[in-house]
């Protein structure tokens, strides 16, 4: 990927000062911590300790491409970012931390004024993911740009991190997350869990022991304190109005790592086994449905970030294929609603039970809605954020649209679900016309990746339309040169 792409904000963040001996291995150690660091190595290897420990064993080199995706998950989620402060939930969560007079000096995506570390990522992971355009792990069914990228942001101004620090934490994160979720598998989700939110605490932790360069023991203390605050249930996908919790799951979980990071480093200790132990985190969410070798099976020659999707659509994922396929087969400017007979979306059989409502009260419920979506990619702009406002999804001719799409289980998208997102659809037309497309792998996934040039237009809209006082250009420069930026600050002094 060209080096154009990924921004990120500076401040400092502290009111004391940035405590550089907090970080850096100078951490000032109790008399407890000194007893329990052992010269700072783990003092037994499990699948958990080998994953943590693997972002501290300089043998292991970060290929070149990887740091590349990890400037490009910045620039995205920076643009996700600061569109997303101008929302509601975004207004109202930075307004709660001013009220909360957090003093500090880091960046909330948006705003002009600057917080503590934690704060600052409970922000800017709520406005990451504020409407939907944040990116995915298809295969681990989670967003990690949302928590990864506000964590390590927030945990790199504190420590005055250079840019490669950073990039190497967000790539410890992306890949710690995806390995958390695969290891915990399906079954929590089926049963409700938000999975972003039960291993984004843990992952979060996890990059920001990284950035702030923590010992090994000290990141798996912060991993253990972690573990406790993973949380996050689906209420919102109930059908009967998602609120605006969703939003702040991924702020929750950075925050925690943050907040537990912070600690660890302080000599706050944790379980060291709260991930694969007894009682762990696999143990209590998973049950016997665990797979712990997902752990390391593959660990520095797999990698999630290959398996990467950008959204196009401010949508869920599996939609992104129908809104896109619709799009293409309506040839150009919308139709007319009374030239549609009927639409048939063929999806996994999960989407068809949990995304077929077609009356949505709310934005998060019409973002979720295949019948709806369908309908804004039929007569409107689905990649426009507006068209699922209120305005919109009350409109009684575009609601009386999205009862006509019907939704069936397609064979071929639900034997490559979760791994990849398919969708088929049929549009039937008034004059008897029917036209078919479908697609395993919808545009900005690893198969059909948005181009540089895409990724940069997807910043410069987003941050044009919400933060005219951010200079794109230079962004999505400081961005390109991350690696050799001495402080993460020159970048997000950019950004206020």
């Amino acid at each position: 990927m060209p080096q154009v792409q990924s921004p990120s904000r500076t401040t400092h963040c502290d009111s004391a000062g940035d405590h550089a001996a907090l970080y850096h291995h100078e951490t000032p150690r109790s008399n407890v911590s000194a007893f329990l660091l052992k010269g700072d190595t783990l003092s037994q290897s499990t699948p958990a300790s080998r994953l943590v420990g693997h972002w501290f064993d300089e043998k292991q080199q970060i290929p070149e491409r990887l740091l590349e995706r990890a400037k490009a998950c910045l620039l995205d989620a920076l643009g996700c970012g600061l569109f997303g402060y101008t929302q509601p939930w975004g207004e109202i969560m930075a307004a709660e931390a001013f009220a909360d007079g957090s003093s500090g000096r880091c960046t909330v995506l948006g705003a002009r004024d600057t917080v503590a570390p934690a704060q600052a990522a409970l922000c800017n992971g709520t406005s990451i993911h504020g409407f939907e355009l944040d990116d995915l792990l298809p295969a681990s069914i989670i967003h990690p740009g949302t928590v990864i990228i506000p964590a390590a942001l927030a945990m790199s101004e504190a420590s005055n991190a250079s840019g490669a620090a950073l990039l190497r934490s967000i790539v410890a994160g992306y890949e710690s997350m995806a390995r958390l979720s695969l290891a915990i598998g399906m079954e929590p989700s089926h049963r409700g869990f938000h999975k972003t939110a039960v291993v984004g605490p843990v992952a979060a932790a996890i990059a920001c022991s990284v950035a702030a360069g923590l010992t090994p023991q000290q990141a798996m203390w912060t991993a253990g304190l972690a573990c406790s605050t993973s949380s996050g249930i689906k209420a919102f996908a109930a059908g009967s109005g998602g609120g605006m919790v969703k939003r702040m799951h991924g702020g929750h979980a950075a925050e925690s790592g943050v907040r537990t990071s912070r600690l660890a480093a302080r000599g706050f200790t944790g379980p060291s086994a709260a991930i694969d132990g007894r009682f762990g985190l696999l143990e209590v969410f998973a049950g016997e449905s665990a797979e712990p070798h997902h752990l390391t099976e593959g660990l520095g020659e797999q990698w999630a970030l290959d398996g990467l999707w950008v959204k196009v659509y401010p949508i869920c994922g599996w939609i992104q294929g129908v809104a896109q396929l619709l799009t293409q087969l309506r040839a150009g400017a919308p139709l007319p609603l009374d030239r549609v007979e009927k639409v048939v979306v063929g999806t996994s059989a999960f989407a068809v039970r949990n995304n077929a409502n077609a009356s949505p009260t709310d934005t998060m419920e019409a973002q979720y809605s295949i019948p709806y979506c369908a309908a804004v990619a039929l007569t409107g702009d689905p990649a426009e954020p507006r068209e699922y406002g209120e305005a919109s999804f009350r409109d009684p001719e575009r609601l009386a649209l999205a009862r006509r799409v019907t939704l069936e289980v397609d064979p071929e998208s639900e034997a490559v679900y979760p791994a990849r997102f398919g969708s088929s659809v049929e549009l039937h037309l008034r004059n008897g016309e029917v036209r078919k497309g479908a697609t395993l792998d919808p545009h900005g996934t690893a198969a059909d990746p948005c181009s540089a040039d895409e990724l940069v237009a997807k910043f410069r809209r987003l941050a044009g339309e919400s933060a005219p006082f951010v200079d794109s250009d230079a962004v999505v420069s400081a961005v390109s040169r991350l690696q050799r930026l001495e402080s993460v600050r020159e970048l997000t002094a950019l950004l206020r």
